[in-house]
């Protein structure tokens, strides 16, 4: 059988919604990208996958001896070393699983994402040649661990004003339960001077967002104090300067 790779973002919820409608409706196993890959690398890697699996003769037997002395070559081109674990990576052999693994340990890392894809890839590509069923990938640009997808989630304080001592403990607290209870795990819980930056795993048939309107929900109960104005994604975590943008956008409102 063969695999199929899924990219996985949050930004458009009636998309993963679909996506998670497809998953019930498959008996494939699947498995989660874990390593935090940029979107972009990763659509960089399919594409160039792709391409080279259809000009690649199947008949040809990898000469797995000079692929590996190439990749760990420091005379090799970055070009070059793409194109050697992206070849390592559909050939659906063992060998080419553990010289990808010792490439990833190795000191050499301007192609650590790269790597880890044509790792993951391999994985697949190996599994599916010993299951009867089909493999999916599914990939995100934050990763996941297991069966679960993780999340970055910004929250923003009511008219932007500082939380309250009693606030921030409300907030810890019944982020903390819902979590717990549905089977999630917070990684990080930060709370800064008017927002929230949470990233957290949560099972992949989870309902991220009901979950998160939830909570605020509850804890507004308390004195409305956190916005609506929430963002939920599995693309990447933001930075200060997007955060910052994104604050004067909502005193602007």
């Amino acid at each position: 059988m063969g695999s199929k790779k899924i990219s996985v973002n949050m930004q458009r919820r009636d998309s993963f919604e679909q996506f998670q409608k497809f998953l019930n409706a498959t008996n494939s196993d699947f498995q989660i990208l874990e390593y935090q890959v940029p979107v972009e690398t990763q659509m960089e890697y399919f594409n160039y996958s792709n391409h080279l699996r259809s000009s690649l003769p199947d008949a040809k037997k990898p000469d797995f001896e000079q692929l590996s002395f190439n990749l760990f070559n420091p005379e090799s081109s970055l070009e070059s070393k793409k194109q050697i674990l992206s070849s390592l990576a559909i050939t659906r052999q063992a060998k080419a699983y553990r010289i990808i693994e010792k490439y990833i340990q190795s000191d050499d890392k301007e192609l650590t994402d790269w790597a880890h894809m044509a790792l993951m890839e391999n994985r697949i590509a190996l599994e599916s040649e010993l299951s009867d069923e089909r493999q999916i990938y599914i990939s995100s640009g934050l990763g996941g661990k297991g069966y679960k997808l993780r999340f970055y989630i910004l929250l923003l304080s009511s008219s932007v004003t500082p939380f309250l001592d009693y606030q921030r403990k409300v907030i810890e607290r019944e982020f903390t339960f819902a979590l717990n209870k549905d089977d999630g795990e917070i990684e990080e819980l930060t709370i800064k001077d008017n927002y929230v930056e949470i990233i957290l795993l949560m099972p992949i048939q989870s309902d991220i967002r009901r979950l998160v309107e939830d909570v605020i929900a509850e804890c507004n109960q308390y004195g409305d104090f956190i916005s609506n104005a929430v963002m939920v994604t599995n693309v990447k975590k933001l930075t200060e300067n997007e955060i910052a943008q994104i604050i004067k956008r909502h005193e602007d409102i």
